[in-house]
């Protein structure tokens, strides 16, 4: 474990410290305590090994964010009960997001049954103050709180992107603990300003303090740190069960970043001119975490070849997304799309010329051929993640990211050019 120079404590909440590093500005150390807090500390214990339980938990559920393209303040775990992050003015607000009715949602709304499904997600907001036992806000509350962190004030543009990252974020997390047969009941997050560079993020920490989680969806065998609260006593064998449950989630959530399936796309180039445009379509599958082999054959002039490849693919049992890109006359999509079971898709790089022409040899197709046609080389790719993204989360969960990302940069282009336009 690498020495860090270690600078004065920042800030200090129930559960962790804020430190300082001195020999790297910008960045801090945030480091767990073994307490375990309910109802803003009304109840305390300490709980031994919980600062490396959260931390561990923590650690996982950010890198899984983060190989998935979320922007987060996390940079990488230290030691076992401490990680290294960028260092963010916290925004006072803890965002939380639901997909089943319980807990505190049914005391304010008196009529709903405990298990009701929200769809779409549905968002609430608590300004942070402990005092007043965090109240919730609406969103107009949070406008004109007219809040300026790290020089970034808060207004419309930076609430809309919490909003959706928020929803993006439960969505991948949720999709992540369905395969452990686990029900993402509801969760609360934070967002912090890096200082930096202004930019919001996912801050602080999310650990089984965060969420609800029953697996098979049974709320009987509930997790989480809800455990904890029901306690009519705290004894120590009710502590022990709570920290049982809290290993059980830190164990698991391991297994969140391990691939359910494997996956390949091939494509088939009718000849090595087509290589650029190939190259495109394996750059864009390389960034899904999508294996991608390139292959040169052409349907008119081998196609006992063409046929002998695509045995070769289907013989060793992975799934696979097969894409054609020929010039011209398209004969490798059509006849690979006749023969084979897999998924084919067209992906011909259309020239100025005869372009308009060629490619109906691509989209008109004899009866009993399933093939599709996208002419743009990564949204080849995409389509072909989208396919994989049924079966592989973590291949769902870049694209969910990438739909994020691409909402925000607009979100963000719009607000900049209405402040030069002002």
């Amino acid at each position: 474990m690498p020495l860090l120079k270690v600078g004065q404590k920042l800030n200090e909440g129930k559960t962790k410290q804020i430190f300082e590093l001195l020999d790297q500005p910008g960045l801090v150390l945030v480091q767990s305590k073994d307490q375990i807090t309910a109802g803003n500390a009304v109840r305390k214990d300490q709980m031994e090994g919980k600062a490396a339980i959260a931390n561990k938990t923590t650690s996982c559920v950010f890198q899984l964010l983060q190989e998935s393209g979320i922007k987060t303040a996390f940079v990488k775990q230290h030691s076992d009960t401490a990680f290294i992050a960028s260092h963010c003015e916290m925004i006072p607000i803890e965002w939380v997001c639901r997909r089943v009715a319980t807990g505190s949602f049914l005391k304010r709304n008196p009529g709903v049954k405990e298990g009701y499904r929200f769809s779409p997600l549905k968002m609430e907001m608590f300004f942070k103050d402990d005092a007043n036992n965090d109240p919730q806000w609406s969103e107009e509350q949070l406008l004109e709180a007219k809040f300026c962190l790290a020089g970034l004030t808060i207004g419309q543009c930076e609430v809309d992107i919490m909003n959706r990252s928020t929803v993006a974020i439960f969505e991948i997390l949720e999709k992540a603990w369905a395969t452990q047969n686990c029900t993402l009941v509801d969760m609360k997050i934070e967002f912090g300003v890096n200082v930096k560079t202004q930019e919001i993020v996912l801050a602080d920490v999310i650990d089984n303090d965060s969420w609800r989680l029953w697996p098979a969806g049974d709320r009987s065998q509930q997790k989480d740190k809800q455990v904890y609260r029901d306690l009519k006593e705290v004894t120590p064998e009710a502590m022990q069960m709570v920290k049982k449950n809290f290993e059980w989630v830190s164990e698991r959530v391991k297994l969140l970043l391990e691939p359910q399936a494997s996956s390949r796309v091939v494509v088939l180039m009718g000849s090595t001119s087509d290589m650029a445009h190939c190259e495109k379509i394996r750059k864009a599958c390389t960034s899904y975490g999508i294996p991608c082999v390139l292959r040169v054959t052409s349907a008119h002039k081998g196609p006992d070849e063409t046929l002998r490849i695509k045995a070769e693919y289907e013989g060793d049992g992975i799934p696979t997304v097969f894409v054609a890109v020929a010039g011209r006359s398209n004969g490798l999509g059509p006849v690979m799309s006749g023969n084979t079971a897999y998924p084919v898709i067209n992906c011909p790089p259309l020239t100025p010329d005869w372009g308009s022409q060629d490619v109906w040899s691509s989209l008109r197709m004899p009866s009993g051929l399933g093939c599709s046609t996208i002419l743009s080389p990564e949204a080849s790719a995409q389509f072909a993640a989208q396919i994989f993204g049924l079966s592989d989360h973590l291949v769902w969960c870049k694209l969910r990211a990438s739909m994020l990302n691409t909402w925000v940069s607009l979100k963000l282009a719009d607000k900049k050019l209405q402040a030069c336009s002002l």
